[in-house]
């Protein structure tokens, strides 16, 4: 979130000290991510110790926590467990949001910096460890479960439709449309190809594990000691792993180059990818990306800064390189009779 919520400073202060015992003299949000459902906060206290707090409106999934924390307890070194309140429970309830607090560390994402050899071979293993862990029964009932599910195709289908019969008087969504149409026959093949490789897929035995499913970039975290962190688990879920092993070379800033990706393999292991598996997922997310951006621009005209965000993060997925690109280059490892570009 780009735009501060429409929630007073003086809520988030009392919430932190009536759940976390915690005495502030210093709140500053931070306009950061493209999620406009989460809002970040830097928080200092009277000691000076410093906290990061994380707000998500809306539909809230109680695994985005319990799932870190039980990674981390596993003693992957690479995840940031979220702090318990006083109950000891790993979340506050405040207004329309719930309340997540972590500790602050200070650092570049993976955009920002280019990571060392070390730092991927660290990220190797640890992506190595949330695959073979073993989730407890409770914690593996309530996660997610990978269906193949044809909704995001169907919404990008309905907004490909409205976009040719209605005239949008906001800005934003005036030009998200006009590049709708403008990439119609390209974004139907995108759609298209995700649900052949998606209705191949539900026919095969695939084994299943705890994916981040949501590893570009922007969620690798770097701090000044140079130690690397993946952070934001609200996209958590069981899947066959190459749900995280598609953005490998997909072009979101995670080993685009061979050297990295040998070093990233390095800490992983060697492993053998599903080549349907791998290339569904690139498709499935581009195409889950165009509904999620036409949802929160044509579906409403508040947002702010969030709308032209989200508009130059669609449109920039069809730049040379970027992932669409490697979408169609991945295309290679499908059987002929799969591939259509």
């Amino acid at each position: 979130m780009l735009e501060k919520p429409d929630l007073p400073d003086v809520k988030i202060v009392d919430c932190l000290r009536n759940q976390y015992g915690l005495h502030l003299i210093h709140l500053a949000f931070l306009p950061l991510g493209a999620d406009v459902n989460t809002a970040v906060y830097r928080v200092v206290t009277a000691d000076e110790t410093p906290y990061f707090v994380k707000l998500r409106r809306g539909v809230f999934d109680e695994t985005a926590v319990t799932a870190p924390k039980f990674l981390s307890d596993q003693g992957i070194a690479q995840i940031i467990a979220p702090i318990a309140t006083r109950a000891q429970q790993l979340w506050a309830s405040l207004d329309d949001f719930n309340l997540i607090l972590y500790p602050f560390v200070e650092g570049h994402d993976g955009w920002d910096v280019d990571l060392s050899d070390r730092q991927w071979i660290d990220f190797g293993a640890a992506l190595k460890g949330i695959h073979t862990a073993v989730a407890p029964p409770a914690l593996r009932s309530s996660l997610p479960h990978e269906t193949f599910s044809p909704q995001w195709r169907e919404i990008v289908k309905t907004f490909q439709a409205r976009v040719e019969e209605e005239i949008f008087d906001d800005p934003t969504a005036a030009k998200l449309a006009a590049f709708l149409k403008t990439k119609r026959d390209e974004i139907s093949k995108l759609v298209g190809q995700a649900e052949r490789l998606g209705l191949a897929l539900q026919s095969r035995s695939l084994q299943f594990v705890l994916c981040h499913a949501d590893l570009h970039a922007w969620n690798l975290l770097i701090d000044t000691s140079d130690t690397l962190y993946i952070v934001d688990w609200d996209t958590l879920t069981l899947a066959p792993k190459e749900r995280d092993l598609m953005f490998v070379g997909a072009g979101m800033g995670i080993c685009d180059k061979a050297q990295q990706e040998a070093l990233f393999y390095q800490g992983y292991g060697q492993t053998e990818t599903d080549p349907i598996a791998l290339v569904y997922y690139r498709y499935e997310r581009i195409v889950q990306d165009i509904a999620a951006y036409c949802e929160q621009i044509l579906l409403t005209d508040e947002g702010g800064e969030d709308r032209e965000e989200g508009l130059q993060q669609l449109t920039s997925q069809f730049l040379p390189n970027a992932v669409v690109e490697m979408a169609y280059k991945s295309e290679n490892s499908l059987p002929p009779e799969l591939r259509f570009h």
